[in-house]
């Protein structure tokens, strides 16, 4: 039977993620959330505009 040390691999990962999370922002963050409520209206908006267009058309 094999076994698999992944603690280089484990320790790897999360040292990454971490120094990405600390080079971030607060402002970064808001930015992101503003900018993802802003295409979820705007992705909302233009699917009821493309129905309502469909339906004119049939």
């Amino acid at each position: 039977m094999i076994h698999h040390d992944h603690s280089t691999a484990i320790g790897t990962t999360t040292g990454t993620a971490l120094s990405v999370f600390a080079t971030l922002d607060t402002q970064d963050y808001m930015k992101t959330i503003v900018l993802a409520c802003v295409g979820a209206v705007v992705s909302f908006t233009v699917s009821l505009f493309l129905k309502w267009i469909w339906k004119k058309v049939k």
